[in-house]
C-alpha cells in the first residue's frame, strides 16, 4: 500500500530549467528527484512541489510530497535520495504524511528572499546567488514603495503571463528590505505568487531606489494592471524560496 511522504528539499537552481518538468530536457529539479525515487521503488511516482520555481531560482526548503510503496524507513529514503541525487540537490527531511496532505494545495503562505550585491569588488563566490547592482539604491525610497505594494491587490502589473486566466489578486503581507554590509535583501511573504512576480517586484523596487521612478507611482502600477508599465524582471540567480507555511 502506498504511503504519502513529505519531503523538505534544498537546491541550487543555477543549472536547472526550474522545478517543473519541461519538454526535451531532464534538467529539472522535479525530474531529477523522480528519477531517483523511481529507481528506489521500481515504479514511477509523481513528486508534487509546493511551488514551481523558475529556471535558475534556488530553494532552501521546498516542500514536496509523493505517494511511495517502499519498505524503507524515512531516514533510509532520505539517505538513498542523497546518495544518488546530483550534488546541487539535497533532501533535508522525509516524514510520513496523512493521505490528504498536498504540498501545494495545503500551503498557507510562502517566503521568498531576493539578494542584491552593491559592493565595489566582484562577489566571486556569491556570483551565482546575487544580482550585482552598479549603484546603491535608496532603502528609504524602496521601503516607501513597498508599503504601497503590501496588502491584498490585483498584481497583474507584476505578472509575466499575459494569458493568465485565473485571478491575479494576491496578498503580500510583508516586504522587508534590509542592508547588511554589501548585500541588500528583499524578503517577501504572501499567500501566493504569480509567475515572475517576486523578480518583477524586486526589479521595480530597485528602479525606485535608483530614482528611475517614484515610490508613489506604485499605486499607478497597481491600478494599471499592465506588465509593460512595471520595472525589469530581476535576474533569477538572486531569488531563493526560503519557507512554506502549513497548519
Amino acid at each position: 500500500m502506498k504511503q504519502n511522504y513529505r519531503f523538505v528539499i534544498r537546491y541550487d537552481g543555477t543549472r536547472y530549467y526550474g522545478w517543473e518538468h519541461q519538454p526535451n530536457t531532464d534538467m529539472t529539479i522535479q525530474g531529477k528527484l523522480e528519477t531517483v525515487l523511481a529507481r528506489m521503488t521500481d515504479q514511477e511516482s509523481e513528486l508534487i512541489g509546493a511551488g514551481r520555481t523558475d529556471a535558475g531560482v534556488h530553494a532552501m526548503a521546498m516542500i514536496a510530497n509523493a505517494f511511495l510503496e517502499t519498505d524503507l524507513s524515512e531516514e533510509e529514503i532520505k539517505d538513498y535520495c542523497n546518495r544518488y541525487l546530483p550534488e546541487d540537490i539535497a533532501v533535508m527531511e522525509v516524514v510520513k504524511a496523512g493521505p490528504r496532505f498536498h504540498s501545494r494545495y495545503n500551503a498557507l503562505g510562502k517566503t521568498y528572499r531576493y539578494t542584491c550585491y552593491v559592493g565595489r569588488e566582484k562577489p566571486v563566490f556569491d556570483r551565482k546567488y546575487v544580482w550585482v547592482l552598479d549603484a546603491v539604491p535608496s532603502l528609504e525610497k524602496m521601503r516607501k514603495a513597498a508599503d504601497i505594494l503590501k496588502g491584498e491587490h490585483d498584481l497583474a502589473s507584476f505578472c509575466s503571463n499575459p494569458r493568465m486566466k485565473k485571478s491575479t489578486v494576491r496578498l503580500v503581507d510583508s516586504i522587508e528590505i534590509e542592508r547588511q554590509d554589501d548585500y541588500i535583501t528583499f524578503t517577501y511573504h504572501g499567500t501566493g505568487f504569480l509567475q515572475h512576480m517576486v523578480r518583477i517586484l524586486t526589479g521595480t523596487l530597485v528602479e525606485v531606489g535608483l530614482g528611475k521612478r517614484t515610490p508613489e507611482s506604485m499605486q499607478e502600477l497597481l491600478d494599471a494592471k499592465q506588465r509593460a508599465l512595471a520595472g525589469i524582471t530581476a535576474p533569477a540567480c538572486g531569488l531563493c524560496m526560503i519557507k512554506v507555511d502549513y497548519h
